[in-house]
């Protein structure tokens, strides 16, 4: 199971051991991660590539970066089921477009949970569970939520206007 949360959580440590903390996986793996979430030129411009020192909660990359290499963490234990807790919220529009084409892609044939307010983040989902006051409101794929224009979906939406992006 992989976890992205809303703030990007880094060791102090070095760019490979955040990654890959247990010593599990081989170079090319990690710059394949890397690669998949749009780190590796990052990582190359740095004086010591995997080497290079992360300070302490990664204050000296950028909110981004730290999203990303959490990401690249998920992507390299390739794991099943990936939490994602409003993933993309504290991160600027092309970081939120790189981390959701890259879900897409490398996490397609896993059980992905989103806990999101961005309507744009889950409208491809296979289902959508709408929370009303602490219980299930509506439960169902985007399609049949938004044909219902009374829905809470639809009314979410509606109100978005994806003004939220």
């Amino acid at each position: 199971m992989g976890i992205i949360p809303q703030s990007p959580v880094l060791f102090s440590g070095t760019i490979r051991s955040n990654l890959d903390p247990f010593c599990s996986y081989t170079d090319d793996a990690i710059y394949d991660a890397l690669d998949k979430c749009r780190m590796r030129d990052a990582v190359d411009k740095m004086t010591d590539g995997l080497q290079s020192k992360v300070a302490e909660y990664g204050e000296n990359l950028s909110q981004g970066q730290r999203q990303l290499l959490c990401l690249g963490r998920a992507l390299l234990r390739n794991c099943k089921i990936l939490l994602l807790d409003e993933a993309t919220s504290s991160v600027d529009y092309e970081t939120d477009q790189a981390i959701q084409v890259t879900i897409r892609e490398a996490f397609k044939f896993c059980t992905i949970i989103t806990i999101a307010h961005r309507v744009n983040t889950i409208l491809d989902s296979d289902k959508i569970l709408v929370m009303d006051n602490g219980t299930v409101g509506e439960f169902d794929s985007p399609q049949k939520l938004l044909s219902d224009k009374e829905s809470l979906f639809s009314k979410i939406v509606s109100h978005s206007s994806f003004s939220d992006d």
